[in-house]
């Protein structure tokens, strides 16, 4: 599917009948609210073809269409981070993202992020994203660990996003989930939105936006599980919504998990293990690794096998 490089369209795909200016500015939060309310009323959003105030609640099935804004200069500070660099060429660079670390900037974490450690690295990134995301095509979690890819110019940005809409990518995780699962592989297909009364989690929700997380079993040990997931959408926290909902959360989880563990470790066993794109401009398939990190590993070692 061909973008349209100077508008950002999109279906409202749920049902929680949520304000257009508050919906914008928490799913493009490079702007702020009473930026959104703004561009609403001039006119630069529209729903199905029209105009509509910022108060307007979106309908299931609403058409948005939203003028892109020019790129401001970047005022991120570059900062000399380390970075685990996996693959690095003129249009893209993959990183293998340590725990810990945010990837953009936001509200409170306005430094230290992958973002300032990649502006440091190299000379220039794509703007599409705006100020506070340069060449942020996907995200990781602050503590999922794992292989994330950045776009240096606006070409490679379009067509890594294509490739992420077309499921071409692929994106393919490695979890340590609570519990046994009775089947070897499956599928969760479960539609995800925003909780109806946690706005920072997200949840299972009818009406949402379908979410497709296929796993397959690698090993077993007392109490939990050793995953491989595929995602074929790419949901907010999408992963570790879906392992909740059926029971089998991801272990060490904070916000999805089932509370205290015995594991002595206080962040999501999450890890992007393989990425697989075409490159943007040869289209040449390359894939990516990354191993567990050494935390993880650790863990690994100390449980049990189940017999």
């Amino acid at each position: 599917m061909k973008r349209n490089p100077n508008r950002i369209q999109f279906i409202y795909d749920n049902n929680e009948g949520e304000r257009l200016d508050i919906f914008l500015s928490v799913h493009f939060p490079e702007f702020s609210r009473s930026h959104y309310k703004t561009m609403i009323a001039s006119g630069q959003v529209t729903v199905d073809g029209r105009r509509v105030k910022p108060g307007y609640t979106l309908s299931f099935g609403d058409e948005v269409a939203m003028e892109k804004q020019n790129p401001k200069p970047v005022d991120v500070a570059p900062e000399e981070i380390p970075l685990d660099i996996v693959y690095e060429a003129d249009d893209i660079m993959v990183v293998n993202k340590a725990r810990g670390m945010v990837v953009h900037p936001a509200p409170g974490h306005m430094s230290g992020t992958l973002v300032n450690a990649a502006l440091h690295h190299a000379d220039n990134l794509s703007g599409i994203n705006g100020e506070l995301r340069p060449g942020i095509v996907h995200r990781l979690d602050k503590d999922t660990t794992g292989l994330i890819i950045i776009a240096k110019n606006d070409m490679a940005h379009n067509s890594l996003s294509e490739q992420i809409e077309n499921k071409t990518a692929m994106r393919i995780y490695t979890a340590l989930a609570v519990g046994s699962f009775a089947e070897k592989e499956g599928v969760i297909d479960a539609p995800i939105a925003r909780h109806k009364t946690d706005r920072k989690r997200m949840a299972v929700v009818n009406g949402g936006r379908r979410a497709v997380t296929h796993y397959t079993v690698d090993a077993e040990y007392e109490g939990y599980t050793l995953l491989t997931l595929r995602l074929e959408t790419g949901r907010t926290h999408q992963i570790r919504v879906h392992l909740k909902h059926i029971g089998r959360p991801v272990a060490c989880d904070p916000v999805y998990g089932p509370g205290k563990n015995n594991l002595r470790f206080d962040q999501q066993l999450l890890h992007a293990k393989t990425l697989i794109i075409d490159h943007p401009r040869t289209g040449e398939r390359m894939t990516f690794n990354a191993d567990l990190p050494d935390d993880f590993k650790r863990i690994l070692a100390e449980l049990k096998p189940k017999t």
